[in-house]
């Protein structure tokens, strides 16, 4: 058995091992550059920038999800479902597609604007740092929501039985079952939107007004494209590393876990009690569903009357788009599934390791060390397009790796000793095996890592030119352009072609596992 599994676990390694070259590689070139570097004012001021908006977006987009999470586990009403699935979506969204909704809603000629103005009242600016947690929060919201209802819905039921036959009221049921699984879950999910925020690249070039709403990543940017200042760009990637770094180990530390123990998995609804909890509850979900429907209607109707008059540069980019978003999703879906398998069998942290890195750092740090590794022996526009499909390959390889991580462990307990018995290994075991038994998480993951490489705005912001551009850099240039039609258009076809490549994929595996 050992002797069949070597094969796997060499190329598993191998894998793993030029992973860690393609993540540490450029971070030791930042690192490299940017070693003594004496920060000036404004590099500082972007740093706490980024603090400071990561904090509060991380804060509000958790505090605003506990009341829409706590509703949506205690009520049941026609299109839940619907409702649920919906907070999935902006996951899945291109940042500048939802800032092109938002804008069509919060701008200076938007809904909320023109309504205040008819009214006689200011308007409302919505560049600066309100912008941008106005943005994250609207991609953030629904990702903190879905953590916390699973953390509610985690209750044992056994539980949620006790405390209605001692007669435990609202306030007693928040004391000794809810607040505790909050304190549980609470930090960890205030810690994956912290990164998140920290690493938002399109979010702060549309939105940031100015140098006083710089974030580090925009002053990569500037630095890399506007000033050529490499140093400077290095020694800004190598402080947001370690601020990435830090967060990661605050979570780690103030993380405590609720002490509920387990259950015996009986379904039942938690406690719905009436009156004005009830019309709070409603509130809630209805505010929490405007909030993300109205941006994207808006980004609909506003699309769709351009989309027989799109801008010459949006087809081409659409073209490259879906080839990036196809090439790094396979790499990084085998990638992923290798890895997993070889896991599965016998842990080893090498290879826990390379899949995890990936998340310390950003595209945008990864693309300005890989920047400074290329432009001594060749044009950076000329590798483009191989250099976002590696960099997009390496940010979404982490996310695979978890989707399948426990499905290839269930398999090779369930079934690893029978396919050894049976002598079931190399392309037979893939095909009769696992393949079939993994289709439903490698389709729905593959649809993830395409539709995330298919609206990254990060790394080809350094790397291309006109040729280059994909179809998200062309959104943000026409929306830096003011061409507000054009670029709703454009954004139009960037989240369809998003979607559809997720459902593409998702369904693929779906349909292969029945």
């Amino acid at each position: 058995m050992a002797s069949r599994a070597r094969p796997l676990n060499l190329t598993a390694l191998a894998l793993a091992a030029l992973l860690l070259a393609l993540v540490a590689g450029p971070l030791v070139a930042v690192a490299a550059r940017g070693a003594g570097l004496s920060l000036g004012p404004a590099d500082w001021a972007a740093v706490r920038f980024t603090v400071m908006q990561a904090v509060l977006s991380a804060l509000i987009s958790t505090l605003l999800a506990i009341p829409v999470a706590r509703a949506l586990a205690r009520r049941r009403f026609p299109g839940r479902g619907f409702l649920i699935t919906l907070m999935g979506a902006p996951f899945l969204l291109p940042a500048v597609v939802a800032v092109i909704g938002l804008l069509a809603i919060f701008g200076r000629a938007g809904l909320l604007n023109q309504t205040l103005a008819s009214l006689g009242l200011p308007v409302v600016p919505i560049y600066g740092l309100q912008g941008v947690l106005l943005a994250h929060v609207f991609l953030n919201l629904p990702l903190a929501t879905r953590m916390i209802l699973q953390g509610w819905l985690a209750i044992p039921a056994e539980r949620i039985r006790l405390a209605g036959s001692l007669g435990f009221g609202p306030a007693e049921t928040f004391r000794h079952l809810e607040r505790p699984m909050l304190r549980e879950v609470l930090p960890g999910v205030v810690l994956v939107i912290l990164i998140i925020c920290l690493t938002s690249f399109a979010v702060v070039l549309t939105l940031g007004g100015g140098p006083g709403a710089t974030t580090i990543e925009l002053a990569i940017y500037q630095a890399v494209r506007f000033d050529f200042d490499l140093s400077r760009a290095a020694g800004l990637a190598g402080v947001q590393v370690a601020i990435c770094a830090v967060a990661a180990l605050v979570a780690w530390v103030v993380v405590r876990p609720a002490g509920f123990g387990t259950g015996l998995d009986r379904d039942i609804q938690l406690p719905a009690p009436a009156g004005w909890r009830r019309e709070g509850d409603i509130l809630a979900l209805l505010a929490a569903a405007l909030f993300l429907i109205l941006p994207l209607m808006a980004v609909i109707l506003r699309g769709m009357p351009g989309l027989a008059d799109l801008p010459a540069s949006v087809l081409p980019a659409a073209g490259r788009s879906i080839v990036v978003a196809l090439v790094s999703a396979c790499i990084a879906t085998a990638t992923a599934l290798t890895l997993a398998l070889a896991v599965a069998r016998r842990p080893q942290p090498t290879i826990e390791a390379a899949a995890t890195l990936p998340l310390a750092t950003s595209g945008l740090v990864l693309g300005t060390g890989l920047f400074l590794i290329v432009q001594p022996f060749t044009s950076p526009m000329s590798v483009a397009l191989p250099v976002t499909i590696l960099v997009n390959t390496a940010l979404t390889l982490p996310y695979l790796y978890r989707i399948l991580l426990p499905e290839a462990q269930a398999l090779h307990a369930g079934y690893g000793r029978l396919a050894d018995s049976l002598s079931l290994t190399g392309r037979a075991r893939l095909r009769w095996l696992i393949l079939p038994r993994l289709a439903r998480p490698l389709g729905f993951g593959a649809g993830v890592a395409a539709a995330l490489s298919m609206g990254d705005l990060g790394v080809i912001t350094l790397f291309a030119g006109e040729r280059q551009a994909t179809l998200p850099l062309v959104v943000q240039q026409l929306t830096g352009a003011y061409r507000m039609e054009a670029a709703a258009s454009a954004a139009l076809v960037l989240v369809s072609l998003s979607f559809a490549l997720f459902w593409a994929f998702d369904a693929g595996g779906r349909r292969a596992s029945a």
